[in-house]
């Protein structure tokens, strides 16, 4: 099964990938593109996960994203909005977002609480730290951990209400892990599989990709795909910065994996492209 895609889009004006502060009309455009090229979801953030900032406040991130996800629903988006804050989940919603990406493992679980009120989709994420630190604490075993946290945590979310089909859950790499800690459980994924749980993987531009390159995020695309190919398969949903070349990448793959089937023939337009001057 081809995994959906989930893009990205940060009205916030301090992402590593989206620097500088965009327009609501920008935000909308950036979205919209994203769709054009493949994405079933759109994931709107308002707080950079950076460590070096203190935490927002809910009212400035509502207001960061709000009128995002107004505008995307109704242009009849599938939004997902990363927050870690019950008060801005219960304000997206309420204004349709089908999903809330909780990077903080459920650490308020008045987030569990608004999803089950709206009967809305739920990413429960693996990590050992509060939001906005960083953290790397010794694991005995970190497929262990990261499988009895998941099902501890989707637990929860159950009891709180969550209908458990509107639970994802995301094993976290780079949260609170090594480049090494975070192959090892991307090497052994299977392990989550009988939690029962679609599995997300947000795999772009990661650190472990880094490690393994030399390259800054900028540049980790090849080895973003490269991860994909290797681990797709226990996915439900990937989630990416670069869109396009995912989704072509997983249209390559899936054409060559499948049954025999008519090539289409070549545009013209595409055959070649002119010099650039």
């Amino acid at each position: 099964m081809t995994p959906r895609l989930m893009g990205i889009v940060n009205a916030n004006p301090d992402s590593f990938s989206d620097p500088g502060a965009r327009s609501l009309h920008e935000l909308v455009v950036a979205a919209r593109d994203l769709v054009r090229v493949g994405a079933d979801i759109v994931d709107v953030g308002g707080e950079s996960g950076v460590t070096n900032a203190p935490p927002v406040s809910p009212e400035e991130e509502r207001e960061r994203v709000l009128p995002l996800v107004e505008q995307l629903v109704a242009r009849g988006v599938t939004v997902s909005v990363d927050t870690w804050k019950p008060e801005v989940a219960e304000a997206v919603l309420a204004a349709g977002a089908s999903m809330i990406n909780d990077v903080s493992g459920l650490r308020d679980p008045g987030i569990a609480d608004a999803c089950a009120r709206h009967d809305a989709g739920l990413v429960v994420t693996h990590t050992r730290a509060e939001p906005k630190t960083k953290a790397f604490p010794h694991y005995e075993d970190v497929v262990r951990d990261v499988r009895e946290f998941l099902s501890e945590r989707t637990s929860l979310a159950v009891s709180r209400g969550v209908a458990p089909e509107r639970i994802v859950i995301d094993p976290g790499p780079d949260f609170t892990k090594t480049p090494e800690e975070t192959v090892t459980v991307l090497q052994n994924l299977d392990e989550l599989t009988d939690l029962g749980y679609p599995i997300l993987l947000a795999l772009s531009r990661k650190d472990f990709i880094g490690a393994l390159t030399g390259r800054p995020p900028a540049q980790r695309l090849g080895g973003t795909l490269g991860a994909i190919a290797a681990v797709a398969q226990h996915a439900s949903i990937l989630r990416v910065h670069d869109v396009a070349a995912v989704a072509d990448f997983l249209r390559v793959r899936e054409f060559l994996d499948g049954p025999p089937e008519a090539v289409p023939a070549l545009d013209p337009a595409l055959r070649r492209e002119d010099p650039v001057a």
